[in-house]
């Protein structure tokens, strides 16, 4: 049976999601900061009989949701309730789990990722944490149009808009985010972030590199500083990634690929 979950499901949800930590850090995490009674936010759960153990979890985020399951689940049950809300815009999941929508949905567009963790302290990490070239920075809240003045010139981040401002200055505020930077003569030259922050990971995004500074290394010690830190708090990092440079740069640190991710537009 499909049900609402609540506060006092809170332990066998968190219990069933943390099975596979790095792919749920999205779930995990909106259910450690918001919990189960925001308008914004709705949780439901499979389950064998009324009180039998999780089987599926299906998470609602303002207009997108995020189902995840080890094995069969109630897919029509789960798209019903997708439906249901005619402002839904997308679904997105491990590969495999938001694959089995493709029947229920027309789709304007699919997007796939590489998705890879970092689950324990290299040598390559700590070797890029002592590159001396640069002084890494802790951004604060001050700081957000002056990394937001890189990322705008950017390809990688075009048409973000004020999206990455509110974005980056949200997870800051929050503590769901941290942001590193670097920066010569006064203006950011590179920056790497991490968000939705949880007790057991956080996802790596916003790396990017001034194109007049590229091939220094600036981005893989940024993202090598995130990595030992949030290591030290016994934390894992993830990512998503799409192009072989990335790979190269994120293997390097000892980034393994872990499975698939997929982002799914729905067409109305």
């Amino acid at each position: 049976m499909i049900r609402k979950l609540a506060e006092a499901d809170r332990e066998a949800v968190l219990s069933f999601l943390g099975a596979e930590a790095a792919l749920n850090l999205f779930l995990i995490g909106d259910v450690e900061n918001y919990g189960f009674s925001q308008e914004f936010m709705e949780v439901w759960g499979e389950t064998e009989g009324e009180d039998g153990p999780l089987k599926a979890v299906l998470l609602r985020y303002y207009s997108s949701y995020l189902p995840y399951a080890r094995g069969p689940f109630n897919v029509e049950g789960f798209a019903a309730l997708i439906g249901a809300n005619t402002k839904a815009e997308m679904i997105s999941g491990s590969a495999q789990v938001a694959e089995a929508f493709r029947g229920q949905f027309n789709f304007r567009l699919q997007k796939q990722m590489h998705f890879s963790e970092l689950a324990a302290m290299t040598e390559e990490v700590g070797q890029a944490c002592r590159n001396t070239q640069i002084t890494v920075k802790k951004a604060g809240i001050d700081d957000v149009e002056a990394i937001c003045a890189l990322t705008d010139i950017i390809e990688e981040f075009a048409g973000s808009g004020g999206g990455m401002r509110t974005g980056l200055r949200q997870s800051l505020q929050s503590g769901t985010g941290r942001t590193y930077y670097a920066e010569r003569d006064g203006k950011v030259i590179a920056c790497a972030s991490t968000s939705a922050e949880n007790s057991l990971s956080a996802m790596i995004v916003g790396v990017a590199t001034h194109p007049d500074y590229r091939k220094q290394g600036l981005a893989r010690s940024l993202v090598a500083q995130l990595c030992s830190d949030l290591l030290a708090e016994g934390k894992s990092l993830c990512l998503f990634y799409d192009n072989p440079k990335a790979a190269e740069l994120y293997e390097h640190l000892g980034f393994r690929r872990i499975g698939s991710w997929r982002m799914m537009y729905l067409q109305h």
